[in-house]
């Protein structure tokens, strides 16, 4: 698993469980089921590098889509409507993605 050593297993897995309907996923829920939000500054950075599948520093919003699968294989694709939410709130500087400062701030807001 990509988290392995970041995360428990059992918090992501309540965490996937919590937003497995489309149109339910919360990012500061899911953030703080999986226990993300109360990680070091560096798992954090861990954590953003799995999640920036193309290593361009950023994550965009297709990289925001695809997001619950960087948890587990099988997870859902998040609805447009819920990408653009999660980008929203992520997306400070307007630049149309999250760098790693605005995603740090993100999951300890």
């Amino acid at each position: 698993m990509a988290f392995a050593g970041v995360l428990a297993d059992g918090d992501i897995a309540a965490a996937l469980d919590g937003c497995k309907d489309a149109g339910t996923f919360n990012h500061k829920k899911f953030f703080t089921t999986c226990g993300l939000t109360g990680k070091s500054a560096d798992d954090v950075k861990k954590a953003f590098a799995i999640i920036d599948q193309d290593k361009s520093g950023f994550i965009e919003e297709d990289e925001l889509k695809l997001f619950l699968q960087n948890f587990k294989g099988d997870a859902r694709v998040l609805s447009d409507a819920e990408t653009k939410t999660f980008l929203q709130a992520g997306d400070t500087d307007g630049d149309g993605k999250i760098g790693a400062d605005e995603f740090a701030a993100m999951v300890k807001a």
